[in-house]
């Protein structure tokens, strides 16, 4: 339901739309429409859920209109691909979903430990944009100073997203309904907002359900496959080996961690993040809690290891995907736009690390 909240959105004109308030507001700084990308990024994740949806959205939305600019291509494309990683850690996240239910982890403590570590990712690459722009005055241009009254009425086009961001996630933790009812109540109100500005064809509806229905589809077939791997794995107390094998090689809890997050980030560069955690957290997860990790904190850092794996070289999948939407640029042109985002997201997830309480603190206070 989440991803048909999503592709309703999209198809409507609502990524569009956010795209263009955001470029009103950002776009006559310097970098200001890559900006305006991480911010929509931020905005689209809040309602569609997927790191491959959001980067896909923006590389048709957000890629031309920064090259009409002058726009290197090399950044235009980066920033698209690491925008696209925030789909994958804001709520309603549907990687973060599919661990609650391998975890038997409360999927309300998960979204809501994934706000502050969602918005210190928007500040970290807004940070990186800027400073890309201060070292490199020549590199990045500017766009024309929008009015107030052109960003005023950008902010009207906004307010579908917003409202139906805050019905959702407003309703799950206001106690309203569940998150599975959440999603439902998601995907008939995008629909019903679509209906009501007479932006969805038939169609184009008919579009999104194929779309959700063939995702769905792939997901919960290796879902499937992951339980029973799961249940084979509990059977041969494998989990519980690799526990005693990797604890006496000495390296302690936060050197078995890195261990796990270096493998994480080579998984990333041939497999799915969703295929990556349903294959590997039934085995993983046992060792986690039985160093005494929390399995929230787990979760949110998790997510974030894999994402980085979708975009750093030699090969991230999330790159590809931008890659068939942008057909007129390399992949090592994308890589090279990347590259500066990666090194920001590694100093971030050393970050939760070292401070856990930032994607704790908030599920300690439900």
């Amino acid at each position: 339901m989440f991803l048909l909240m999503g592709a309703i959105a999209s198809a409507s004109g609502m990524s569009a739309e956010l795209f263009r308030a955001a470029h009103r507001f950002l776009g006559h700084r310097r970098g200001g429409l890559g900006m305006a990308t991480i911010a929509a990024c931020a905005g689209f994740a809040a309602i569609s859920g997927s790191s491959v949806a959001t980067a896909a959205t923006f590389s048709a939305v957000a890629y031309p209109e920064m090259r009409r600019f002058g726009y290197p291509q090399s950044f235009a494309a980066g920033v698209i691909a690491a925008g696209g990683t925030l789909g994958a850690i804001l709520p309603p996240s549907i990687v973060l979903a599919v661990y609650s239910l391998i975890t038997e982890q409360d999927v309300g403590k998960l979204y809501i430990a994934g706000v502050l570590p969602g918005l210190l990712a928007v500040a970290v690459y807004l940070g990186t944009i800027t400073l890309i722009g201060l070292l490199r005055p020549g590199f990045l241009p500017t766009a024309p100073q929008a009015s107030w009254a052109e960003r005023g009425r950008a902010l009207k086009g906004v307010w579908a997203i917003g409202l139906l961001f805050l019905f959702v996630i407003g309703g799950l933790y206001g106690g309203m309904f569940t998150a599975t009812e959440a999603a439902s109540m998601g995907a008939g109100g995008a629909f019903l907002i679509a209906l009501i500005r007479r932006r969805l064809s038939p169609p184009q509806l008919m579009l999104c359900l194929v779309h959700a229905v063939r995702t769905s589809a792939a997901i919960f077939t290796i879902l499937i496959g992951a339980l029973l791997f799961s249940y084979f794995l509990t059977v041969t107390q494998a989990p519980q080996h690799l526990t005693a094998g990797l604890a006496g090689l000495g390296l302690g809890r936060y050197g078995i961690l890195a261990l796990i997050m270096l493998i994480y980030l080579g998984l990333g560069s041939v497999m799915d993040a969703m295929a990556m955690v349903i294959l590997t957290i039934p085995i993983v997860f046992p060792l986690i809690t039985a160093l005494g990790f929390d399995p929230i904190w787990f979760g949110v850092t998790i997510v974030m290891t894999v994402e980085l794996g979708l975009i750093h070289p030699p090969v991230g999948m999330n790159v590809f995907v931008i890659k068939s939407v942008i057909g007129d640029v390399r992949l090592s042109t994308i890589f090279a736009g990347v590259i500066p985002f990666v090194i920001t997201d590694i100093l971030r997830l050393l970050l939760l690390i070292a401070f856990p309480a930032i994607s704790t603190w908030l599920p300690g206070q439900m």
